[in-house]
Formats: structure tokens, sequence, C-alpha cells
């Protein structure tokens, strides 16, 4: 049985991993706000926090150890510092949730090594304001250039899931269902995605790895939103055009301008076996069609 503490595991991902973890008999105390609900109950521990405020993280960290800290809500190197600070020396292993974003766009699937944060300069600013891209960027900067910290940064691409509160995927079935146009840069851009709860398991098994140094974590294969408004047509009888640009409200959240692709070859040869995107995609998108009306 594990000692393990989440910082964010109250939604999406986050819930499905504790889920996880419990299901395997772990200790688990989770760091949360307090602003959603969650259907633990006594079976987990909660350290009401915010994880910004960093006297009251320490207070709240106090001087326990943990064999694993699962970080799902760091986005600064601010952030970043203050965990190391604190985790330093108490915990067996640091899971950091990293992004497909820290590269850049490339016609190829971007490994791992293609951007390494322990070259990166750390550079923080006064007003500890970054981009999302910039942001990770730094916090993994931060958390590996301690040296006495074993840290693993998983690098997901877009997570998608039946609850998924920014409802990017219901955003495609909705606008098919409603016959309004759909605007993206590139259509036939390839993309990466990740389930939810594929993501969930991979974090538990980067864990349960000792996983040093950054990995990329993506579904097998890649879809283009052309190919997924195909899918959409299949379930609902319904597609809408793609065009070059919309309102801010009809532009596609996956509207990136070229492919955006990981290379996840360095996780499977470790023996992590992903899942096939083209097998659950069509049906996440069944499940949330089920409760889009026709127009």
């Amino acid at each position: 049985m594990a000692k393990i503490l989440i910082l964010g595991g109250t939604r999406f991902f986050g819930k499905r991993l504790v889920n996880r973890l419990l299901a395997n008999g772990d200790e688990i105390s989770i760091l949360t706000r307090g602003n959603h609900q969650d259907s633990f109950g006594d079976a987990v521990h909660r350290l009401l926090v915010d994880r910004k405020d960093s006297a009251a993280l320490k207070a709240a960290a106090g001087n326990q150890d943990w064999d694993v800290v699962y970080d799902n809500i760091c986005y600064t190197p601010e952030e970043a510092a203050q965990a190391a600070d604190i985790f330093t020396g108490r915990v067996g292993q640091y899971v950091l949730t990293s992004t497909l974003s820290v590269y850049d766009f490339a016609d190829h699937p971007l490994r791992e090594e293609e951007f390494d944060p322990y070259r990166y300069p750390v550079m923080m600013n006064d007003k500890q304001e970054y981009s999302y891209k910039e942001g990770k960027r730094q916090a993994e900067a931060v958390l590996f250039g301690r040296h006495n910290l074993n840290v693993a940064a998983v690098r997901f691409p877009i997570v998608l899931g039946p609850d998924d509160y920014t409802k990017r995927l219901l955003f495609h079935i909705e606008h098919a269902a409603a016959g309004e146009p759909i605007g993206l840069p590139d259509p036939d851009a390839d993309i990466s995605f990740v389930h939810a709860e594929e993501a969930a398991e991979f974090l538990q098994w980067a864990g349960d790895q000792r996983w040093d140094g950054p990995v990329n974590a993506c579904s097998s294969g890649s879809i283009t939103v052309r190919e997924i408004m195909a899918l959409i047509q299949q379930e609902i009888g319904r597609s809408v055009p793609l065009q070059n640009s919309a309102a801010p409200d009809h532009m596609s959240p996956f509207g990136i301008p070229s492919n955006w692709t990981l290379d996840h070859a360095k996780a499977a040869d470790a023996g992590f076996r992903f899942w096939d995107l083209k097998q659950w995609m069509p049906a996440l998108i069944t499940e949330l069609a089920a409760d889009v009306k026709l127009n």
C-alpha cells in the first residue's frame, strides 16, 4: 500500500486516478480548494488548500512523507518551485501532469528530446503571468533542476472523456446538430488525443514505474477534425462546413495550423499499452451525441 498525495483530484482524469488508486488499496490524500464536490466519501483525506498559497500548502503538507505526489494543477514556475521546496526529500516520486503544448508544431510525431527541460532557462517574471505553453515549460525546467527530486513529467495531448468540462468534442457535435459551420485553420491537420481513463491509467503506471524524466502519453494513432466530423455525421446524420474562419464562438477548439502529434514509443517500449484512438473515439461520440437534440 502506497501513501499518495494528489494535487487536483476532484474532476475529470484526476478523479479517475483517485478511483484507480483507491481500488489498488493505496492511502490517498487529495489537495483541493473544495470548489468541486467529489464522491470519495471517507475513502480519502482532504487537504483544503489553494495551492497558490505557498504557506498554506506547506502547513497542509506538514511533516508527512509520501511515496508518490501527483501534481495535476501546476501551471507556473513559481508553483513548481514552491512544491519542490516542500516535497524535496519527502517524496519517492513526483509526477507532474504536463502537456503536448511544451512542443512547437511539427510535421512528425514529437519526441521527448524535442523539448529539453534540463537545458531550458528558468525565467520567472514579477507579474507571474505566462502562457499555458510557457508556464508548463518553466514548471518542467524548475522541477528537473532539482537533482534530489525524482520527477516524471507526463506530456499529454488533448484529453477527452464524457465529462470533459471544457466540452471540446461536444462543441463539434452540437454544431453539427444545429447546422452551424465550424472555423479552423487546417481541417486535415493530424492531432493526438488521449482518453481521460487512459490518462489516469498512465499516471498510475508512471508513479509505479518511478519514471525519471519527461514522457509522452497519447492514444495510438491520430485523427483530423475532418475525420471527427465524418464520425459525427455517421452518428447523427449531419455534418457542417469546415471553413478557415468564423466568429470566435464558432472556431473549433481543435483549430491548429498544422499537425500536432506525439511519439509515445518511449513509454510503449517500457511496457505501457496505449488505447487505440480509432476505437474509443467513435464510442465517445456516440455517448456524447445521445443527449444532443437535432434542430
